[in-house]
């Protein structure tokens, strides 16, 4: 059963136990380009105690450096090296996990953040931004033409995405089996500053159902983007807590690396969610309203 912090005394308590401290972006710091209230006192409060701090988000729309800027524009202070999202993880899943050869491409269905990440890693893209694959034209399949080197789909969130990006990944993955079906998360929905929409697992979708076959996930709650961050930070697990809004990726991404959890509830998970008859199973070790509710520690 959860812990309901509502206490100084609470709070302090998760101060004195956890050293380094993993955040969610998106339902935990802002809604959209709006920053949730007394996030940054929170933040301030952490570093004044010298706790560690890292941003951990499914978002695979934006790069580290993209997300560095988003951190700027709304005051909160972040460096590029605390920052570790789904499209650097999947990037990095494709340079040093599968080894995709240098001479081989990956075909994206993703915005630029994603591009922008496995470019770094020295990695060839195909389609994403490319004008040619943003289109409404049909998709005419006794044209296309397929890259033989092409041996990698990966798939974010891509809010322009269309039946020609789809048709495409799904021959790549289809007239090849030996082609990696990667996604950068699974998330149903993400939160706007306007309400829920669908997310980048509803993207990925139609390719899982028409190919009958998963991907392979980078983001939360995949073990390979904890890899990620031990490889660049060292923390102990068990002195380590993990803030999100969503228990299906961001708790459940806690509770497989031996972390603790601390569920918030202004982004996708509703009190609904954790009480009464169709509580989820996913249990958070402690819960509060908002993670601007620790501001009370700096009174």
């Amino acid at each position: 059963m959860s812990i309901r912090l509502s206490k100084p005394e609470d709070y302090e308590a998760l101060l004195r136990d956890y050293d380094t401290w993993l955040f969610d972006c998106d339902g935990v710091l802002w809604r959209g380009d709006n920053l949730i209230e007394g996030v940054t006192d929170v933040l301030d409060l952490l570093r004044r105690r010298n706790k560690k701090v890292v941003f951990v988000t499914n978002n695979a729309t934006k790069s580290r450096r993209s997300y560095k800027a988003k951190f700027d524009q709304l005051g909160v202070q972040a460096h590029v090296d605390e920052v570790y999202g789904s499209a650097y993880a999947a990037a990095v899943y494709v340079s040093s996990v599968i080894k995709l050869p240098k001479t081989k491409k990956v075909y994206v269905i993703g915005m630029a953040g994603l591009e922008e990440e496995l470019r770094d890693e020295g990695i060839q893209v195909l389609g994403g931004t490319d004008p040619q694959d943003c289109t409404l034209e049909s998709f005419d399949l006794g044209t296309f033409e397929r890259d033989p080197d092409v041996g990698a789909v990966v798939c974010g969130l891509d809010t322009k995405i269309n039946y020609t990006k789809l048709s495409k990944a799904y021959q790549y993955l289809l007239q090849d089996p030996a082609c990696h079906f990667i996604a950068t998360n699974e998330d149903s929905t993400y939160p706007s500053a306007h309400g829920l929409l669908p997310g980048a697992g509803s993207v990925s979708a139609p390719l899982r159902y028409a190919l009958n076959k998963n991907p392979v996930c980078t983001g939360k709650p995949s073990s390979t983007m904890l890899d990620c961050i031990k490889a660049k930070i060292q923390f102990d697990p068990k002195r380590t807590l993990m803030i999100g809004d969503r228990l299906n990726t961001d708790i459940q991404f806690g509770q497989n690396g031996g972390l603790a959890t601390l569920l918030v509830l202004t982004g996708v998970t509703l009190e609904s969610d954790i009480t009464g008859p169709d509580a989820s199973s996913v249990v958070p070790d402690f819960v509060t309203q908002s993670l601007g509710d620790l501001r009370v520690l700096d009174k």
